[in-house]
């Protein structure tokens, strides 16, 4: 795949950077996000009364001679989430546009270093029909990521993705435990909306991002041409359509292409989910360091 930005110098400018993750998830022990819950750090939270079947040894003695009452000291928990992150491998996403679809493995690598980087556990999931294949299994540690990434490069984006279906039917997307990412252009005739409702039953954090090229967004074309789909069978397929493009037209897409993005950013919202819209005519470094900073979800 042509339009790599993966090198040294990619994930240099990733260190100063860490994933912000909502405080009500659980997650698992050993990691370093922080939780509400009460665990086992060294670092002092607060205090409470003793209660019937507390640990004896968390009792602050110090207190009990000064007010002849017990109380526990209490800790911070800091926990690890496990990160999933879903790429639409459809041909939309860059069977004939390699940029766009070194952008996308771009924003799905940089966001799973960032969760290597802080000791969490980073899955892969490509998109294709109506499966999410994991081909790297849960990943722990930049050993095990670099090696990952060095295949990641060589995705091949063709057909049609459902990520209805792919999402819904993942094995282990597991309940409460962390952030899911989807990276689509959601150029799709499946119900995107009800993958999001399932990972917000399942109390994931959720991040949808959207890659668009600045032709999906404005195209110039005009006067009388074929609209070929990428993830049409053959030639003969009615996605395919010869029309005449006038000004009109021209301003009619653009309102829906507002409107399409305007839905999915509204959708998100309502369900608690953050949504990022990006052309890849913008450095990616912005993307990180802007655009998802502005959502939340790095700091």
């Amino acid at each position: 795949m042509n339009g790599s930005y993966l090198n040294d110098e990619f994930f240099s400018r990733l260190e100063t950077l860490s994933l912000e993750l909502r405080a009500d998830l659980a997650g698992f022990f050993g990691g370093k996000h922080l939780v509400r819950t009460y665990g086992q750090t060294v670092e002092f939270a607060d205090y409470r009364e003793y209660a019937l079947g507390d640990d004896i040894r968390r009792i602050d003695w110090n207190l009990y001679s000064r007010f002849e009452k017990f109380f526990l000291k209490l800790f911070t928990d800091e926990r690890q989430m496990h990160t999933q992150i879903f790429i639409d491998c459809s041909a939309s996403m860059g069977k004939d546009n390699p940029e766009k679809a070194g952008y996308a493995v771009a924003v799905a690598a940089a966001l799973g270093y960032l969760s290597v980087h802080n000791m969490d556990k980073v899955s892969y999931h490509m998109i294709r029909g109506k499966k999410a294949d994991n081909p790297y299994g849960t990943i722990v540690g930049k050993r095990s990521f670099f090696s990952a990434i060095s295949d990641l490069e060589k995705i091949e984006f063709d057909g049609e993705a459902d990520i209805e279906a792919a999402v819904v039917g993942c094995q282990d997307t597991g309940n409460n435990d962390g952030l899911t990412v989807i990276v689509s252009d959601f150029f799709t005739e499946t119900d995107w909306r009800r993958a999001i409702d399932y990972l917000s039953y399942k109390k994931r954090q959720v991040l949808l991002v959207q890659i668009m090229t600045p032709e999906e967004r404005d195209p110039s074309y005009t006067g009388r041409v074929n609209l070929i789909d990428s993830e049409a069978e053959d030639i003969s397929d009615p996605k395919n359509m010869k029309i005449n493009i006038d000004l009109s037209s021209q301003l009619a897409y653009e309102e829906a292409v507002r409107d399409f993005v305007g839905e999915l950013n509204s959708f998100c919202n309502s369900r608690g989910a953050m949504f990022a819209s990006i052309s890849t005519d913008q450095p990616v470094e912005r993307v990180l360091f802007k655009e998802l900073l502005k959502v939340g979800v790095i700091a």
